[in-house]
């Protein structure tokens, strides 16, 4: 009976939230406006949600919610030795619609203080207390979110109707399909109504892929929302963007499986060694 107990305990401390890496391979595509209404459309339904800008160089996410932040991950990672979920929490900047953000660092060349190892410790002890765990990465594929595309259960990949957003995406899909993380991305059309030359429907032959995310195009909304600092799924929800939005968090939400947190690998990840070589080579 005792050792039943146990093994119960130690499951409940195991069990981890989803996290959902957003991303994009080429920059405006509106990932960070993507991220954090996607965050605060979730966090409508009653869960605990928990935010990272992984974008450590140039992140704006606390623009993006008129946040004033007190902490980053860069006062994170100089305390991580000592870090556990219960005193991580005290370094997260909680907004008024409940999701709370980790931040990005205050200047661009704190970023190469966030090592690999911290992030990703940091990363397991969000999962801990938050039922989803979403990240703003930086564009496209640099060496510094490579383990958190890694790590993540979904990957949301941005992308547009425009011929060089297009291209991009396609090759960084052929990346993902290489490294076998394909099935866990989900493209989303962001923009899916602007005039252009390529059709919405279109886009699904075009990146050989199946059933995308279609965002309908509202620029003045969308930009608005990220001058003002206000989600537009808080104060614009009845706009066909913000009900496109609420709609894809009600996908991801009631499809959610409760994983476990798996063992830490001694080894580089795949991704990794694979940028690493790359960059040696050249």
């Amino acid at each position: 009976m005792d050792s039943q107990l146990g093994e119960q305990r130690e499951v409940k401390r195991q069990v981890r939230g989803e996290m959902i890496a957003v991303c994009s391979a080429k920059g405006g595509i509106g990932r960070t406006v993507m991220t954090v209404n996607l965050a605060v459309a979730l966090c409508k339904k009653n869960i605990q949600i928990g935010v990272v800008d992984a974008d450590f160089q140039f992140g704006d996410v606390s623009l993006a919610l008129d946040l004033q932040t007190t902490f980053t991950i860069k006062d994170v990672v100089e305390e991580i030795q000592q870090m556990d979920q219960h005193s991580l929490l005290s370094y997260l900047n909680r907004h008024e619609s409940g999701i709370k953000v980790l931040a990005a660092p205050e200047r661009p060349e704190h970023a190469d203080l966030i090592g690999e190892a911290a992030v990703s410790k940091v990363l397991d002890l969000l999962l801990m207390e938050h039922h989803y765990v979403l990240t703003d990465t930086g564009v496209g594929l640099p060496e510094r979110n490579l383990p958190i595309i890694e790590k993540a259960d979904q990957i949301l990949l941005l992308t547009n109707l425009e011929m060089a957003t297009l291209k991009n995406t396609k090759l960084m899909l052929e990346t993902f399909d290489m490294l076998g993380l394909k099935d866990k991305v989900q493209v989303v059309v962001n923009r899916a109504t602007m005039e252009s030359v390529i059709n919405a429907s279109d886009v699904a032959d075009i990146l050989g892929i199946e059933n995308p995310i279609f965002i309908p195009n509202d620029w003045q909304v969308a930009t608005q929302s990220l001058n003002i600092g206000i989600p537009f799924v808080v104060n614009q929800g009845k706009t066909d963007i913000a009900k496109a939005v609420f709609k894809m968090a009600e996908q991801i939400s009631t499809r959610r499986e409760i994983t476990l947190i798996p063992a830490e690998s001694k080894t580089s990840s795949i991704l990794t060694k694979l940028f690493r070589k790359s960059k040696v080579k050249s």
